[in-house]
């Protein structure tokens, strides 16, 4: 089996309705995903759709939550690249069955979909990860990356003698980047209340139909949680001429 035998999807589910508590006062008066990248003039949840639409996805559910309205408003007035539905919980069904909830929406039911968490802003080839997946004969699978760790290391020998110092080195461990490809089948696997990591996801990893794709060379992602993290981005993209 190949990736070229099977189209890349062209629907997805951006998951919105954090709260974002430690990004305030940037998340007093709107969601995580409204949160503007400082020097673009564009929300998180913009450059986010505007990726999407590059890798090929034409329709897109975005799954609100916190201050839903200021979210629905913004897609409702905003320029986009592809079509855009919004869901929102009435009530919580945890991080697995707003999933489900959302996927509901989806325009083709039939067919494989992306999904994204609302507050990373990343670059990658969407298509290779796709490919990847059905090579893999996989059910689901997970974007991973290799976070820089926030503090200096320090390199020692085997006697203790201190031998380098090493700024913000990549993580020894790979992270669930917060991008997704699901299978059609996917979305009933999904419980309707509860979290899909504790039980969907380990289902699948025992019978070995859970992938992960590490993150190419050179791809850009970064979570954005703090407001530290906002600045970082600002300064990459700048870096980057975007």
């Amino acid at each position: 089996m190949t990736g070229a035998q099977h189209p890349h999807p062209t629907q997805a589910v951006v998951l919105a309705g954090g709260q974002g508590s430690r990004l305030r006062p940037y998340t007093d008066d709107r969601p995580k995903p409204m949160v503007e990248i400082p020097g673009t003039g564009t929300p998180i949840i913009g450059h986010q759709l505007n990726w999407l639409a590059e890798e090929g996805v034409t329709d897109v559910v975005v799954s609100c939550g916190h201050l839903a309205g200021v979210l629905q408003d913004w897609l409702a007035d905003a320029q986009l690249p592809l079509r855009v539905t919004t869901v929102v919980e009435t009530e919580p069904l945890g991080r697995g069955g707003g999933l489900k909830y959302a996927a509901g929406s989806l325009p083709r039911p039939d067919e494989p979909w992306y999904a994204t968490n609302g507050d990373i802003w990343t670059r990658f080839p969407l298509r290779e990860m796709a490919a990847f997946h059905y090579e893999r004969d996989a059910e689901a699978t997970l974007a991973l990356a290799r976070p820089h760790i926030p503090w200096g290391a320090v390199e020692t020998d085997a006697f203790g003698h201190i031998l380098d110092f090493i700024e913000s080195p990549p993580s020894p461990y790979l992270i669930n980047a917060g991008v997704y490809v699901f299978s059609a089948a996917f979305t009933d696997l999904l419980p309707t209340r509860g979290d899909h990591e504790r039980t969907t996801f380990p289902r699948l990893a025992r019978e070995r139909r859970l992938a992960g794709f590490p993150l190419p060379q050179g791809a850009y992602w970064r979570a954005i949680d703090t407001a530290k993290d906002l600045i970082e981005a600002a300064k990459e993209l700048s870096a980057q001429g975007r």
